[in-house]
This record gives structure tokens, C-alpha cells and sequence, in this order.
């Protein structure tokens, strides 16, 4: 009996072993599929959740001057919507403008993709005339989709975002408004889930994790706002038309993960293809948004997110690789808030010290 206890001893433990391990990956799949098919929900709440935390102060501000919080978020919520809106009507009498001069800037558009379109068949027939022909690509029949038929689906795939979108922007004014009126009871009822013992890390997370989250939104925008005015000011020295527009639409693009740069680059060189018939102004505009990112990357986002957020350059990566993969445009934008907030728990969490400070190396 001495003998065989330890064996069986020694089992348990490799089958409990095996069992949490495999309880882990059950775990982590129904938390993927969780956050994969919730998605539109969670993406919506954690908008809001930005968005309040970096409205919050405003709020404090009008509670100083005695006015209720109830009254203090209602009027932060409608001045947010308003200014919205207005950034939005602006745009759309830009756009609409834009719109009316198409047919302008279509013709040269066009002009240039059939002259890349004429060098690509000439590199196809030359890699034809070097490989052997398939005999059986002769008979084969070719079956394609009429361009009506692609079009209608374009519209419908993009009718469904823009319904989505429609849904996300309706609930966020209202989550934003709950979220700032309530809370001090949130906060409060959050801590009353922990015990006593627990409450006052669990409280200084929370604050640092607020703390993130507004310098996030408040380092993006203000990057953008000054990426926006220096664009703007740029091309409306190169003579551009709707200069304005063009530097809001780049500014904003800066900020794209990496691709930002290369996006950067279409309005202005849309542009100026009715402008100029020479390689240099292109290559002059290209140089300089690509001076704007670099500076954007090495000096402003530094000073002005870098601190708050705090994750290395891998963990940034990876993070814009897993969420834009899980939820595609929004995840980019998204993914990297998430992840510092994440970083902020495990540096709070007894045991998880080690992933807050390897997302921090």
C-alpha cells in the first residue's frame, strides 16, 4: 500500500495538470468566438468608453461650477454631437463640391490606370511568349460575372456597413451619457465585487486604466489635429484645390498603423493630377507628408501617447494584427487601447506581473 500511493499521487497531479491545461484552451476558444461574434456590442461599448473617459474632465469641470452631473453630461453629450455634426456638415458640402468636379480629376484617373493597365499586359504577353502554353487552358471556359451584378453587390456590402455604423454612432451618444451621469456608481459597485482587502489595487487600477485611456484619445487627437493643419497649410501652398479637405482627410490617415504614410499620399496626388503634368510636384508632396510621419512617429506620439500607453513596438504590433483581424477596421483602431488597459490589469494582477512587463519591454 506504501508503494502504490505515491504513483497514484503522482498521476492525479499530471491528470490535473492536463485537465487545466485543456480547460485553458476551452477557455481562451469560447472567449474568442465570444469576442468574434459579439463583436458590433463590444466595439460599441468600448467606444464609449473612450470617448467618456476622455470627456470625463469636461464633466468635473461643470461639476465645479455647481451643476449637477446629470446636467453636466447631457450638456457634454449634445456640445460632442454638435461639434460632430458640424465636422460632418462641413465635410459633406466638401465632398459635395468634390463631387460636382469628378469628371476632371476621372479622366486623368482613368488616363493613368489604362497606362499601368497597357504595361501590365505587355509584361503578361512577354511572360506568355517565355512559358509553354497549357493545352488544356485552350478549351477551357472562362465564366464571368457581369459588371452590373459586381456592382450590386459592392452596393450591398456596402449598404451593410454603413447600416452598422448608422447602429454604432445611435447607441454611443446615449452609453456615453450613462457612463459619465453614473460613474461614481459604477465605480462604486465595481469595488463591492472585491474584497475589502483587494479594493484600494482594484481602485488604483481602474484610475490608472482611466488615466490610459484618456491620454490615448487625447494624444490621437490632438496628432491628428496638428497633422491635419500642417497638411492643410502645405497644400494649400502647392495650390491645391479643396486644400482643406484634402489635409483633414491626410492628417487623419497619418495616423493608420504603419500604411499610414503610403494612404497619406492619395488625396493631394489625386488632386494634382489636373495640375501638373511633371513628376516633380508629386515627388515634393510625397516627401514632405513622409517628413510629417516620420515626425509624427519619432516626436509627437512619443510626447504625447507614448507615455500613457506604454507598449513596446511588438506588442503594438501584435496587438493591430489580432484585433484588426478579429474586427477588422474598428480592431485597428481599437486594438491598441485594449491592449494598454490589458497591460494595465496584469501589472496590477498578482501573478500576470510578468506579461504587463513583457508588453511593456
Amino acid at each position: 500500500m506504501t508503494t502504490i500511493a505515491p504513483n497514484l499521487s503522482g498521476a492525479d497531479v499530471r491528470v490535473r495538470a492536463r485537465s487545466n491545461a485543456s480547460q485553458r484552451i476551452i477557455a481562451a476558444g469560447i472567449v474568442l468566438v465570444f469576442l468574434y461574434y459579439a463583436a458590433n456590442v463590444l466595439m460599441t461599448v468600448v467606444l464609449a468608453m473612450l470617448l467618456a473617459y476622455f470627456l470625463d474632465p469636461l464633466v468635473e469641470w461643470l461639476e465645479g461650477l455647481k451643476l449637477p452631473r446629470a446636467l453636466g453630461s447631457l450638456i457634454t453629450v449634445l456640445l460632442m454631437v454638435a461639434l460632430v455634426a458640424g465636422i460632418l456638415s462641413g465635410i459633406w458640402f466638401r465632398v459635395t463640391d468634390f463631387a460636382n468636379d469628378w469628371p476632371k480629376y476621372s479622366g486623368k484617373l482613368r488616363a493613368v490606370t489604362q497606362g499601368v493597365e497597357k504595361r501590365i499586359q505587355e509584361i503578361d504577353k512577354r511572360v506568355q511568349q517565355i512559358e509553354p502554353e497549357d493545352p488544356r487552358s485552350r478549351n477551357a471556359i472562362r465564366i464571368e460575372e457581369p459588371r452590373t451584378s459586381q456592382v450590386r453587390s459592392l452596393l450591398l456590402q456596402g449598404l451593410g456597413s454603413i447600416t452598422s455604423v448608422l447602429v454604432v454612432a445611435s447607441f454611443v451618444p446615449f452609453l456615453v451619457f450613462f457612463m459619465l451621469n453614473s460613474k461614481r456608481d459604477v465605480w462604486h459597485a465595481t469595488l463591492q465585487l472585491f474584497p475589502p482587502t483587494k479594493r484600494t489595487r482594484v481602485k488604483e487600477t481602474l484610475e490608472e486604466v482611466g488615466g490610459v485611456l484618456r491620454g490615448y484619445v487625447m494624444g490621437n487627437f490632438f496628432v491628428a489635429l496638428i497633422l491635419a493643419g500642417a497638411s492643410a497649410v502645405f497644400f494649400w501652398l502647392m495650390d491645391l484645390d479643396y486644400p482643406f479637405l484634402a489635409g483633414g482627410i491626410s492628417g487623419a490617415l497619418n495616423l493608420v498603423p504603419y500604411f499610414g504614410v503610403l494612404l497619406a499620399w492619395v488625396p493631394p496626388v489625386v488632386l494634382g493630377l489636373t495640375k501638373w503634368n511633371s513628376l516633380g510636384p508629386f515627388l515634393v508632396i510625397i516627401g514632405v507628408l513622409s517628413v510629417y510621419h516620420l515626425l509624427a512617429l519619432n516626436i509627437l506620439f512619443p510626447a504625447l501617447v507614448g507615455r500613457k500607453v506604454q507598449l513596446n513596438a511588438l506588442a503594438v504590433t501584435l496587438a493591430l494584427l489580432f484585433w484588426g483581424w478579429l474586427w477588422g477596421a474598428m480592431g485597428l483602431l481599437l486594438g491598441v487601447p485594449i491592449t494598454a488597459s490589458i497591460k494595465v490589469v496584469c501589472d496590477h494582477v498578482e501573478g500576470w506581473e510578468p506579461v504587463g512587463r513583457w508588453l511593456s519591454a
